[in-house]
């Protein structure tokens, strides 16, 4: 994936823009119109290196913030969401000397398969062996590892499995590994509602709905999730770009049937949920973190304080933030990396 230019929608909104200013008349109302561009205009364009690199399954596409020889962080985006979620995250620990690397996701933006042969497989283990697969192609040990959403789950999973590679953990709603044996448990009716798109990519109905209705379902999953949350047109086009991957739609739709059981995992990842349905605990420095109004389904701090045995520590989030917290509150999210990376 390389930078590109400006989007037409951001062109459109700089027109509009300057045509007001126009009407409005007066050089101060034109300065502040021209900065509001400007804003938009950076917002679509994080100042950080695009990169790619095989590792493992996949030609992992990547940005990369500060200093090469910086102590790693790894940040992990969710579903519906991409790499631009740590857009004001990642200068904020660049300019505190951490070398941050931040990948798309299997399914997601410029990374793409190696092999047309392998499976387009979203289960919660082939996306944690992605993650160690990148550190070994990247040479980095041991990094903090931080996500929200699927992030969230795939970094508490190299937590509990591979403790070595994990210096500390940040985990937006906590502890999110799961098992096919737990999802089969059915959950009160409410519970049940909050999934609505879980039995939805159970057809092939909601499969075909998906691929045809991509990006209005993802803002439709931004708006829900986080109903507080004033995103702009901008915003929300340069994150729907990365959905255009040609393997976003089976990986998302293989995810949640395989949560459900209804579609199989590959076997050599059967060791790795066997321990994973384990619910095994995780023994890294570690802050939990939740949004104020995440509307998202999202298990209570109390539910998993238990798991993590290391030192610990929760933060509720105020302010109205939703499910994104890394992109509604930057401050809070880079605050808590680098204060768990001191802990290790």
């Amino acid at each position: 994936m390389t930078a590109s230019p400006a989007s037409p929608a951001i062109d459109l909104r700089r027109r509009r823009l300057f045509q007001a200013a126009a009407v409005l008349g007066g050089a101060a109302a034109l300065t502040a119109l021209a900065a509001s561009s400007a804003r938009a205009a950076t917002a679509a364009q994080p100042g950080w290196t695009l990169r790619q690199v095989e590792a493992g399954d996949l030609v992992v596409g990547y940005a990369e913030q500060g200093p090469a020889d910086g102590a790693p962080v790894i940040l992990l985006h969710g579903w519906p969401y991409d790499i631009h979620a740590f857009a004001e995250v990642a200068p904020i620990l660049a300019a505190a000397g951490k070398r941050v690397i931040v990948p798309h996701l299997r399914g997601y933006g410029s990374t793409r398969f190696r092999s047309d042969a392998t499976p387009r497989n979203g289960q919660q283990a082939a996306l944690a062996a992605d993650v160690v697969a990148l550190m070994d192609a990247l040479n980095i040990p041991k990094a903090v590892i931080a996500g929200f959403d699927w992030g969230a789950r795939t970094a508490d999973i190299v937590a509990a499995l591979w403790p070595e590679r994990c210096q500390a953990l940040v985990s937006v709603s906590g502890y999110l590994i799961g098992s096919q044996q737990a999802n089969a448990a059915p959950l009160p009716p409410q519970a049940e509602l909050s999934w609505w798109y879980q039995f939805y990519f159970a057809t092939e109905r909601g499969a075909k709905g998906y691929a045809q209705n991509t990006d209005a379902f993802a803002r439709l999953i931004w708006q829900t999730a986080s109903p507080r949350w004033a995103f702009d047109d901008a915003i929300f086009a340069r994150s729907a770009a990365s959905l255009a991957n040609p393997d976003h739609v089976a990986i998302t739709i293989h995810n949640y049937r395989w949560r459900l059981g209804l579609a199989e995992g590959e076997a050599r990842f059967d060791a790795m949920e066997a321990k994973l349905a384990q619910a095994p605990v995780i023994t890294v420095p570690t802050i939990t973190m939740e949004g104020d109004a995440n509307a998202a389904p999202h298990p209570a701090p109390a539910a998993y304080a238990g798991k993590f045995k290391g030192r610990y520590e929760h933060r509720l989030i105020g302010g109205g933030v939703g499910h994104n917290l890394p992109q509604e509150a930057p401050q809070a999210f880079a605050k808590a990396v680098l204060d768990v990376a001191r802990w290790a």
